[in-house]
């Protein structure tokens, strides 16, 4: 009888999971966005669509959409959805005027993150202590809010000189920096609508003229939140709240706590993107000013896949757009029509190499349809104008959907002692 050498099972073959971007790879892209743009507005003769104003307008209109997205990342990394960022945002635009005009902008500031925060600790209290749905908890807070700062206007606002039941009296401005001669010099070069350097210039440009410090403050806000969460002990105690509560409850962690900071946190940068509407972009209080932004930052929270880099990608996307209709209007969004059809070439040409032919097959349809649209046309219904950031969020978002990982326990109600 033969005693051959039985051989072993090979091991079944690692089902391999999605790339990650590298440095190098995240650099060719954004070059490429830049050669794209640049031939946008060469061939569209939208000379405004990179210009300094326009990006200097696009990170304005960004950072409160940031600051909500992400206020909203930082609760539902602990597991609790945040629908009442809009609610928080009108209470920080509220509180923070009210502070701003009477003792200038930067107690405007904290103020409107206290009052952004208090909306936070309402719905931690709803949905963490009291087991609430999440999204009730957050319209509530939303209907709430536009009520109580309608209540608040009418015997505050209305009786200070320059303001009324609508409006705040005017507030100081925060200083804002302006980099002398490199400013000028990148304005000069912008002007002068050379192919991908003029484009480089603007954007450059944008980014060291009439930057506004809270701007500054706020944007280190970001990676300060990837630190937070993804480098220290503290971090990985929330983060594990959102993905498994039973399972971090047994290691020790008290959920309730990192719950309750987290959505409280997430309520005072809401209120700071409020804030920064209020007292930068407007100098200004005003019923409804914040236009849905608090369901736009959650939007780019979504887009971004729960992440604080993506995220901010997301609300500089409608940052962008929302100032393309400001600037130029029709023109610079028509010119945003060919844009599109061009990025649906490309997204056609991944899907054939990918050979999912019916996605390549849609994305071509659709490129055809937008290259026709624009050819045939000079400028776009005024409509479709004031539309486009929020139709750009709803392709984005759609477009996005397969890739998206949301916190396993996310919005779903938990129990202290639920696992034994």
């Amino acid at each position: 009888m033969s005693t051959g050498t039985v051989a072993k099972p090979s091991a079944a073959p690692k089902k391999a999971g999605r790339r990650k971007l590298t440095w190098p790879w995240i650099l060719l892209i954004v070059a490429a966005g830049l050669v794209l743009f640049s031939l946008v507005r060469v061939v569209s003769g939208a000379d405004d669509l990179t210009s300094v104003g326009q990006i200097s307008g696009a990170l304005q209109l960004a950072v409160p959409i940031a600051m909500a997205g992400l206020g909203g990342l930082w609760a539902e990394r602990s597991g609790v959805v945040n629908i009442g960022l809009e609610g928080m945002m009108i209470l920080g635009t509220w509180f923070g005027a009210w502070a701003g005009y009477q003792w200038g902008p930067w107690t405007g500031v904290v103020v409107g993150i206290l009052g952004g925060a208090v909306g936070g600790l309402l719905h931690a209290i709803i949905t963490v202590t009291f087991n609430v749905n999440h999204i009730v908890s957050g319209v509530a807070i939303n209907i709430l809010a536009v009520g109580f700062t309608q209540y608040l206007s009418n015997f505050t606002f209305a009786e200070a000189e320059g303001g009324s039941s609508k409006q705040s009296p005017r507030i100081d401005p925060i200083t804002d920096i302006t980099i002398p001669g490199l400013s000028d010099w990148l304005i000069d070069l912008q002007q002068k609508h050379w192919f991908l350097i003029s484009d480089l210039a603007g954007i450059l440009g944008g980014l060291v003229t009439h930057l506004s410090l809270l701007t500054i403050v706020a944007a280190l806000l970001i990676p300060a939140t990837w630190w937070i969460l993804w480098r220290t002990s503290f971090g990985l105690r929330l983060r594990s709240c959102g993905e498994n509560p039973v399972a971090a409850e047994s290691l020790g962690v008290n959920v309730y706590k990192y719950k309750y900071i987290a959505v409280v946190v997430s309520g005072g940068l809401a209120g700071l993107g409020g804030a920064f509407l209020a007292i930068v972009s407007t100098g200004i209080y005003q019923e409804g000013q914040t236009g849905g932004r608090g369901y736009i930052g959650l939007a780019a929270m979504i887009f971004g896949n729960w992440m604080p880099g993506g995220m901010a990608l997301g609300a500089s996307l409608f940052g962008f757009t929302d100032s393309l209709k400001i600037r130029g209007g029709a023109e610079n969004v028509h010119a945003l029509l060919l844009l599109v059809a061009l990025l649906l070439v490309i997204a056609a040409a991944w899907q054939l190499y990918k050979k999912k032919y019916m996605s390549a097959v849609v994305s071509g349809i659709f490129s055809a349809g937008f290259f026709i649209w624009y050819f045939v046309t000079d400028e776009v219904p005024s409509q479709f104008v004031d539309a486009a950031p929020y139709i750009t969020t709803l392709l984005v978002l759609a477009l996005s959907a397969q890739r998206l990982r949301m916190p396993k326990a996310d919005g779903l109600p938990y129990r202290k002692g639920q696992g034994k």
